[in-house]
């Protein structure tokens, strides 16, 4: 997302007009960003965090002829699995484990896939793809662990989950750093002394790309956490999201003194998904 901003402030600076933000702007591979895992979670790397823990590696053949590879966090008397997708920075190997860490107390399992072209995976994404790998790996954990599996996404990966509540039988939704829409959130992430100079436009693909909109008639239990000093998903976009879904068996948690990547290490935030389990 950092990207991003870098991207609107000099397209500001030297237009002053139209900016068309693309797919490339929220969706960054390890060939466009250069990033890469620091290395590889096993075994031995969980039960440093998590002693109960049994790690085990998951490839999950999608469209394309591309394997997705992920990890099973299992753990003992679970009281449900949780499909996890995480920010559009994220591999599993550096981000698994600290995510299983902080829903420690919560007792559950986890699975994570990487995205096409990040970490362990093979391929490119684009949003049509994501989406659709997003359902075969439901699918896939569903067959496992049948009726007991949640969605969590993160940030980007919070569009992904809504889109597989809105298409699949899902135990409950965990929104974290979460956003209503693809246009709403670059113009969150516009300087205000640029807001004024700037025209954003979104291409046909991230118009797709609504949360508020996909979850109108999900009934399932939901979470949103949003972080009060969030900058990248400010806390009212979150709201908007959790404004749209019907459900009664909703909750938001806005913790105040959180960021957009530190949401998990408050109590408030774990509590409630933990009581959400139960």
């Amino acid at each position: 997302m950092r990207v991003l901003l870098i991207l609107l402030v000099s397209g500001w600076i030297s237009a002053c007009g139209t900016l068309q933000i693309e797919e490339k702007n929220f969706i960054r591979p390890d060939s466009l960003s250069g990033a890469s895992p620091k290395g590889r979670l096993d075994q031995a790397g969980l039960q440093s965090v998590l002693p109960d823990a049994i790690l085990r590696e998951l490839s999950v053949p999608v469209a394309g002829g591309v394997n997705l590879r992920g990890v099973l966090v299992q753990r003992p008397n679970a009281l449900a699995s949780v499909l996890y997708f995480g920010g559009s920075g994220f591999h599993l190997d550096d981000g698994a484990k600290v995510v299983a860490s902080r829903l420690s107390a919560c007792q559950v399992n986890m699975v994570v896939f990487d995205y096409r072209g990040y970490g362990r995976s093979d391929g490119m994404p684009t949003v049509a793809n994501m989406q659709q790998d997003a359902l075969t790996l439901f699918d896939h954990v569903n067959a496992q662990f049948p009726g007991q599996v949640l969605v969590h996404g993160h940030s980007l990966g919070s569009f992904v989950a809504a889109h597989v509540a809105q298409n699949r039988p899902v135990r409950g939704l965990v929104l974290e750093a979460t956003a209503n829409n693809a246009l709403e959130w670059a113009h969150a992430n516009v300087p205000w002394y640029a807001s004024a100079f700037v025209d954003l436009q979104v291409s046909e693909s991230l118009k797709e790309i609504d949360n508020a909109r996909a979850l109108t008639q999900f009934t399932q239990p939901s979470l949103v956490l949003a972080g009060g000093l969030d900058r990248i998903t400010p806390a009212r976009l979150g709201r908007k999201v959790y404004d749209a879904m019907p459900t009664a068996a909703k909750q938001i948690v806005v913790v105040d003194a959180a960021h957009h990547t530190d949401l998990l290490l408050h109590p408030s935030a774990v509590s409630a998904y933990c009581a959400m389990l139960r």
